[in-house]
């Protein structure tokens, strides 16, 4: 699974000019499943998103995480996170989850921040959506379960 991840003082998102999704502060989450992923890599990324400390303390210092600030999480899906341009001018998706893989562990992983007591909203699960995200800081950050299974 790869996550990008963005600070956001507010997101949201809209299918056929219907907001299908809105935050306030938090996390916005866009989330690529690949087809090789299981419930160990969504165990560990889920952890790692709520647990991050990206959120700055009085000192102005990365020291809170989105639990500790009761931060809310607009979660989109998003299989372009698995495009390969190595080739070509053309990306490729080979990598990425097929729809019937995907959707079950998204929906999984929605329900695990959850879970972790995080107000979450959602996209529409294959949906060609407007995304307005207002980054904070800016900050953000690439987290892949790649990197867990090589540094162990």
């Amino acid at each position: 699974m790869r996550a990008v991840i963005q600070r956001v003082s507010k997101a949201s998102v809209t299918v056929d000019s219907i907001v299908v999704g809105q935050i306030g502060r938090g996390l916005m989450i866009l989330l690529g499943v690949k087809s090789t992923d299981s419930e160990e890599d969504l165990d560990w990324l889920a952890e790692k998103c709520v647990n991050l400390r990206i959120f700055e303390n009085a000192a102005g210092k990365f020291h809170h995480s989105l639990l500790d600030i009761e931060g809310e999480a607009l979660i989109v899906s998003q299989f372009t996170l698995y495009g390969d341009t190595r080739r070509g001018r053309r990306p490729s998706f080979t990598d990425a989850a097929p729809p019937e893989i995907a959707e079950p562990l998204y929906e999984q992983f929605v329900q695990k921040l959850k879970q972790k007591g995080v107000y979450v909203e959602t996209g529409q699960f294959a949906a060609m959506m407007d995304v307005e995200i207002h980054n904070d800081g800016p900050v953000t950050l690439t987290l892949d379960t790649e990197d867990r299974k090589r540094d162990g």
